[in-house]
């Protein structure tokens, strides 16, 4: 039994090396998707039983840089905004092992906006309850093993985590990319544009100092 513990101990330890690995590599594509505002909202949320307590302000921080790490990898050409609220928590305080020592879980809803749009993508918040990733840390208690900072940061991570993967579900609220060869056009486009507009306004001035100079003989001549 101490032997099957301590193998089973072993597993989630070596689990917990390989969480949130996939920020190591490039984001799996999401349209033209680029991170506008991340704007997260904690008013006196509810707050469980057997629960550390955490500020506001460390809530929003928490959140954010979580939000940041993980959506500010992508470069669209489209901004999408992410709101989240967090409605309640609970922060596992050190406990009997096994018994009475509690998880610690966050809810949040969250809604995107559409920049280009103006409006929400979903009318409807989203729900999310967030647990904590099952490690060696995390088994028996996070209370036991973790600072309050650290639960935060690791249910915040895992928030953005599974806000991320909802986004995936969905990659039509986020348009087609544009192939580099469009974009190229676009720019040549853009530049041309410019350059015509420029050498009309040339044109307009020298012409405006056509009639001012014609002017002024005509007076003169007068």
């Amino acid at each position: 039994m101490i032997r099957l513990f301590a193998l089973l101990t072993l597993a989630l330890s070596l689990a917990a090396c390989d969480e949130f690995k996939d920020l190591e590599a490039p984001p799996e594509p999401m349209g033209r998707f680029l991170l506008g505002h991340n704007i997260v909202v904690s008013n006196d949320p509810q707050v469980g039983p057997l629960s550390r307590k955490a500020s506001n302000d460390e809530w929003i921080a928490s959140l954010t840089a979580a939000v940041d790490e993980r959506f500010g990898r992508y470069d669209g050409d489209q901004f999408y905004h992410i709101a989240i609220k967090v409605e309640g928590y609970v922060l596992a305080q050190p406990g009997i092992p096994l018994v009475a020592s509690p998880k610690s879980v966050l809810l949040i809803a969250v809604t995107l906006w559409d920049d280009a749009a103006e409006a929400k993508i979903n009318e409807e918040a989203k729900g999310f309850t967030v647990f904590e990733r099952l490690s060696g840390e995390t088994f028996l208690s996070s209370g036991l093993t973790q600072t309050k900072e650290i639960q935060m940061q690791n249910l915040s991570r895992n928030a953005a985590y599974m806000i991320h993967q909802w986004m995936l579900e969905n990659k039509q609220w986020f348009g087609e990319p544009i192939a580099e060869d469009e974009a190229e056009t676009s720019e040549t486009d853009e530049a041309e544009d410019e350059a015509e507009a420029s050498e009309t306004d040339e044109a307009e001035d020298e012409m405006d100092e056509a009639v001012i100079v014609e002017e002024e003989t005509v007076e003169t001549t007068g």
